[in-house]
């Protein structure tokens, strides 16, 4: 079974205004005052309005779910009393002229001097998937096999339609917000393992980014732990919707790592088609045709037809086919957190929508 792990990012929000709190330094402190919370699950983010949360190493989809719904009723719990909600949204809706405070540790006040305004601007909040590898050569042919299918992930995960109280038209604001730094979107294809660290080690080199962790790609070799970190995802608005995405990127992992021992052929797509069907995904998420990972465009339907086809035999080897076929049949049905923000904002303006976000965050 290959071992799993997420990590989330939350927005803390102010309940009656709707704008960013800046209270992490307080929320993590009272937070980490309970027994439930271990202090390595509990982390600082670039800015003072987030959260970040980690689970510990998980062997099923059912600890992924429970550990994720501790953390978020334990940072939920922390914040209110303070005065501010769990948001969980992958782009503050509302943000004033003041501006939130980066976090004071060493590594984000550096990024602040170097790309001041991005940072100010960084008021979103993603979704990463660790999934296992047994070492860091086949990782690289992992990454190879699974970046043509991280579009498809990007349309599902999309849950960050607002900015700045109005609606940016994207269902993915914050994929458009993040592809500003340096070296971000889809990583390029590597020969092997001495490729991907010869490349890596030039553009740390080169001195434009300070370490291998300012590597935002999409999808990358992990330098903390023996994984693969899949990073395209928007936060999302329940916990199951991400217990369904880390039982999708297991099963793209494993069905990865099978067609690389068996010598099938690499899949092949032109770097340029990538970068356009991840701006198509974030564009549009589900509501409009997607570019599946041969390049084509195809409905939003018929491309997670093909990918549940995919990794049907991985979902089914796990145990996990029933769960996440039922999530993501619920995901065509309902839309994503982009067509869910919309809806509420439609249905009863922005109180709805504050309340969507933050009462789905602790939902069970």
């Amino acid at each position: 079974m290959i071992t799993i792990g997420v990590e989330e990012e939350y927005l803390l929000v102010d309940p009656d205004s709707g704008q960013p709190a800046p209270l992490s330094d307080e929320v993590r402190a009272a937070a980490g005052l309970g027994p439930v919370v271990q202090e390595r699950e509990l982390q600082a983010e670039l800015l003072q309005s987030q959260v970040e949360v980690a689970t510990p190493v998980c062997e099923t989809l059912d600890e992924v779910g429970g550990h994720l719904l501790r953390l978020r009723h334990a940072v939920g719990a922390a914040a209110e009393p303070l005065g501010c909600r769990l948001a969980a949204t992958a782009a503050a809706p509302l943000a004033g002229d003041s501006l939130v405070a980066v976090t004071c540790q060493p590594r984000y006040q550096d990024l602040h001097v170097r790309a001041r305004q991005l940072v100010n601007e960084q008021l979103i909040n993603g979704m990463h998937v660790h999934v296992a590898m047994p070492d860091r050569e086949v990782a690289v042919a992992v990454l190879n096999r699974i970046r043509v299918w991280l579009p498809t992930l990007l349309a599902m995960s999309g849950n960050s339609p607002l900015w700045q109280s109005h609606d940016t038209g994207f269902a993915s604001w914050r994929t458009t917000v993040f592809s500003r730094w340096p070296v971000c979107g889809v990583a390029p294809a590597f020969a092997d393992l001495t490729d991907y660290e010869r490349r890596t080690a030039a553009l740390v080199e080169s001195g434009v980014i300070a370490d291998t962790g300012q590597l935002y790609w999409q999808a990358r070799l992990s330098e903390r732990y023996p994984t693969l970190e899949v990073r395209c995802l928007d936060v999302q608005l329940r916990a199951d919707d991400a217990v369904m995405f880390a039982g999708i990127v297991r099963a793209l992992a494993a069905t990865a790592l099978r067609e690389h021992k068996s010598g099938e052929p690499e899949p092949e797509c032109a770097p340029e088609l990538l970068q356009a069907a991840m701006w198509q995904a974030a564009r549009h998420g589900l509501s409009g045709k997607l570019v599946d990972p041969t390049g084509r465009p195809r409905s939003a339907g018929d491309t997670l037809y093909l990918l549940t086809q995919h990794i049907a035999e991985a979902l089914e080897e796990a145990g996990d086919d029933r769960e996440v076929g039922a999530l993501i049949h619920r995901l065509l049905r309902q839309g994503n957190g982009a067509d869910r923000q919309r809806q509420a904002l439609a249905r009863a303006g922005m109180p709805a929508l504050i309340d969507l976000i933050t009462t789905e965050a602790i939902a069970p």
